[in-house]
């Protein structure tokens, strides 16, 4: 059913603003069919049904960590204002599920190994961070701003964890993301917000649009046709899979450029729904 998505990991190139200059989207959240499996066995047996049938919206708690090198925009010490502008346009893309952020709080710390070493691959350096930084229950957004400067970190976007992780590791719980991602920031293609927006869909719920190639249950939402491999730029028209349906270039759950997402189906609408009720406590 499930292809992982590697790693790929791209040569990062210094900007203006400290930003790496990255050719294509790059997720770092990769799961296991495994892992998929009994994430999907223990949903489905625990799955919560929605109880309050007036209940249509929810605000999550939002507490940002703001990870620099030093005390400069360049290295990573993103204002105030470039986080408000971020939570604007994750509330303007979440709005159609009814899910809307509120900024709870912001931490600011300076460590130069955090923001350069922190990725999927070390797991002391992000578990240090968490540990130190974390704040709130399942119900609560974690989001850490890193720069992603390693060989190891190179090319990243983001990463984040699911839902069903919450319980065996809650320290973990939350999204990692490039501080140049940010609407404003220095990341040319990838600097309008989507990749918070893309980070949090896993951290609702969502898989990758092109999970499982062109065979079996790919994301496991109905209303998202079968793609054979992520999108890169946007590529209108665009058919890898025999099945019908178009590629979901636009989707927040593709790898395709900032200026190209615009949409969550309602099918991944009523998924998120469904996982938050179920590991989080949030009903929507």
């Amino acid at each position: 059913m499930h292809r992982s998505v590697a790693l790929t990991l791209l040569l990062a190139a210094t900007t203006a603003f400290g930003g790496p200059a990255i050719t294509t989207r790059t997720c770092g959240t990769v799961i296991s069919e495994e892992k998929v499996l009994a994430h999907e066995a223990h949903f489905q047996a625990n799955k919560v049904a929605k109880t309050n049938a007036a209940a249509t919206n929810a605000t999550v708690n939002l507490y940002w960590h703001v990870v620099s090198q030093d005390t400069t925009l360049e290295g990573g010490n993103i204002p105030d204002s470039m986080i408000a502008d971020q939570i604007a346009v994750l509330n303007e893309d979440y709005a159609p599920s009814g899910l809307q952020f509120v900024l709870a709080g912001t931490t600011r710390t300076v460590s130069w190994e955090w923001f350069n070493n922190v990725n999927p691959s070390t797991p002391t350096d992000q578990t240090q961070m968490k540990q130190q930084l974390r704040q709130g229950g399942a119900a609560d957004f974690n989001v850490y701003s890193v720069g992603f400067t390693t060989p190891a970190a190179a090319g990243l976007l983001g990463y984040s964890t699911f839902p069903a992780d919450y319980a065996s590791d809650p320290t973990d719980d939350g999204s990692v993301i490039l501080f140049s991602s940010l609407p404003g920031g220095s990341t040319d293609r990838f600097n309008e917000g989507k990749t918070l927006t893309h980070e949090a869909g896993h951290w609702v719920g969502l898989y990758h649009t092109f999970m499982g190639g062109c065979t079996g249950s790919g994301d496991l939402v109905d209303d998202t046709p079968p793609e054979a491999s992520p999108a890169s730029g946007c590529p209108t028209g665009r058919d890898t899979c025999s099945s019908p349906g178009l590629d979901p270039i636009n989707n927040y759950m593709d790898y395709s450029d900032d200026s190209c997402m615009t949409q969550f189906t309602p099918g991944q609408g009523a998924r998120m729904a469904d996982q938050l009720r179920t590991y989080r406590d949030i009903d929507i």
